[in-house]
């Protein structure tokens, strides 16, 4: 069967690709759309494969709220700020977003399987959009949580996003304010008692070994040491950091004056490095 210009206009239209892609696919193929379609997706997946050494570390971050109950976070991840940039990526990206929010996948796995429209699913359409662009394209990060109440923040540019769940209803503006401190001061988590145990160690180890160099005695360590975690709860767990817009205030005080019963329940962040 002959390769007509219309056809070729026709499934570059369907599928982004490129017109000499488009051709080779329905020459591959006899014709049938279905099958050149399939081609170009396995020629996409053969890109991907091609450009495993390649580092995704651009991309467009973004989140998605549904019913102020639950939020997600993505980034859709591709080699180049050009891409990143790019309508038609952006585009793509909001769509996997909104479809995700609303199946509400526990992980990237679940995601990538649900359906991106009757035909395909959003891992195929992964597929397609690396054939489309030559790049490696992947989520890069997923998180999705649940609370009674949530709130997102998107930092201009979609490098890097928040979510975060509350207690309970809480005013937009503080909720954002509580949001935007995350994005900001990067906290490792939200108040002393959850910080995780391998990062607690980590920064003992750090602290004993700085006491050490500083001369002190031996018998001293630990308790100095102790100290100087003090200073990293204060830094770098939520609650505990001074507030940006009003630097006499720790978070934690801060939403008490709001309403003593709120509570930060989770927070995600999110930035491309």
């Amino acid at each position: 069967m002959a390769v007509t210009v219309a056809d070729i206009n026709k499934l570059r239209q369907q599928t982004g690709a490129g017109m000499m892609d488009c051709k080779k696919a329905l020459e591959e193929s006899g014709g049938d759309f279905e099958k050149a379609i399939d081609y170009l997706r396995k020629k996409g997946a053969k890109i991907a494969a091609n450009r495993q050494d390649r580092d995704a570390k651009e991309g467009f971050v973004l989140t998605k709220v549904k019913a102020h109950q639950k939020a997600i976070l993505l980034s859709i991840n591709c080699e180049t700020d050009f891409v990143a940039k790019n309508q038609d990526f952006q585009s793509f990206a909001e769509e996997v977003a909104t479809i995700t929010v609303e199946r509400f996948p526990e992980n990237v796995e679940m995601l990538k399987k649900l359906p991106f429209n009757s035909d395909i699913s959003i891992s195929d359409k992964l597929m397609e959009q690396i054939a489309k662009i030559g790049e490696k394209i992947e989520i890069g990060y997923y998180a999705p949580i649940e609370a009674p109440y949530v709130t997102s923040y998107i930092h201009p540019g979609n490098r890097l996003a928040v979510i975060v769940g509350f207690s309970k209803t809480i005013d937009a503006s503080v909720s954002k304010n509580i949001a935007m401190q995350i994005a900001a001061m990067a906290p490792v988590s939200i108040d002393r008692s959850d910080v995780p145990a391998d990062i607690l160690e980590r920064e003992l180890d750090i602290a004993r070994e700085q006491v050490r160099q500083e001369g002190k005695p031996e018998n001293m360590v630990e308790k100095i040491a102790q100290g100087k975690l003090n200073k990293f709860f204060k830094e770098s767990t939520l609650l505990n950091q001074e507030f940006i817009k009003d630097n006499k205030l720790t978070v934690g005080q801060y939403l008490a004056s709001i309403d003593k019963d709120a509570h930060v329940l989770t927070f995600k962040r999110y930035s491309l490095s």
